[in-house]
């Protein structure tokens, strides 16, 4: 696989991933008492109460059954990859310092969904900055890889300096860049900061979400020019007009809380989605695109699916 890092759009052919690891600690319950304001109204009202009894501890002590199936998700996405070429790319673990650090700030610690902590727009990799006080130091874990692969390719190496902004907001759509906020992670002066960075070359969309939408990509889904998945209830000012005219295929806001709209294209005749999303798999079939159905309801307990949990560094044609 060359060294090339260039992400042209979210269905170009996928060549080269950084897939997320399975490591969480519940925050101290001081600090999930302090931020019991909104801050996660987007999760699924079915996972919202299982850090109830197991505050500052980690995931695979609390629920030994589930992390297990958590590590199996990974894997047979792994496995999907492998049948593709795909080369796959893995963040280290986390050491003991850092879970120790985490644990006794009372803010936890998180291994679990590269999308936020970094993002791909052509060959710029750009560092973020997340909202969320127990995703903070998860960069960490990929940064070393970052920096050596953007030296061999040649690419710029970015990170955010104002406001939020966080990867699961950013969708690429060749030289035009969705971005969305919605009060739960990227806001306004992120947006302005990427506006400002990336200049005339890129044309940047602001999206404002409902609140109880974490990303836009919990919203919207590109599987090929034309053709999205997509939550109009999601958009508080509609559908961004160079989307407009495309077809959709509508899902409900509640749907979306699910991430029913957070599956993978591998490129745009292949889309990744969770097999508990019976009635979606054969409307996206019916437009001629096979679809790989995967089990991810522990990654979805979290927030988050398989754009959450994958960050591409070459989508290629």
């Amino acid at each position: 696989m060359s060294d090339t890092i260039n992400v042209i759009s979210e269905f170009a052919p996928l060549k080269k991933v950084v897939l997320a690891q399975s490591e969480f600690a519940f925050s101290s319950q001081a600090v999930y008492d302090e931020m019991d304001n909104g801050e996660y109204d987007f999760l699924d009202e079915t996972y919202a109460d299982i850090e109830v009894g197991h505050y500052s501890e980690d995931f695979a002590t609390a629920y030994p059954k589930l992390n297990q199936q958590w590590l199996a998700e990974k894997q047979n996405l792994i496995e999907v990859f492998n049948q593709f070429g795909i080369e796959v790319i893995r963040p280290r673990l986390l050491n003991t310092t850092e879970k120790e650090r985490g644990l006794a700030s009372g803010d936890g610690y998180s291994n679990f969904f590269v999308r936020d902590p970094f993002f791909t727009i052509g060959s710029t990799v750009i560092k973020g900055h997340l909202r969320l006080p127990h995703r903070k130091h998860e960069i960490d874990t990929i940064n070393d890889y970052l920096v050596r692969a953007t030296t061999a390719a040649s690419a710029p190496y970015i990170s955010v300096s104002k406001g939020y902004l966080e990867g699961g907001d950013v969708l690429v759509l060749g030289h035009d860049i969705l971005v969305g906020y919605s009060g739960l992670a990227s806001d306004i002066t992120g947006i302005q900061w990427i506006t400002d960075t990336l200049g005339s070359d890129y044309h940047i969309i602001p999206v404002k979400l409902h609140p109880h939408i974490l990303h836009l990509d919990c919203a919207l889904s590109l599987l090929r020019p034309g053709l999205m998945i997509v939550c109009p209830e999601a958009f508080i000012d509609g559908i961004p007009d160079q989307l407009k005219d495309w077809e959709h295929i509508d899902v409900t806001l509640a749907q979306a809380t699910q991430l029913i709209c957070n599956g993978l294209p591998i490129d745009e005749r292949t889309y990744i989605t969770d097999v508990a999303f019976t009635e979606l798999i054969p409307r996206i079939e019916a437009h001629g695109i096979q679809v790989i159905a995967l089990d991810y309801q522990i990654s979805r307990m979290f927030g988050g699916s398989f754009r959450c949990t994958t960050q591409p560094l070459q989508r290629l044609t």
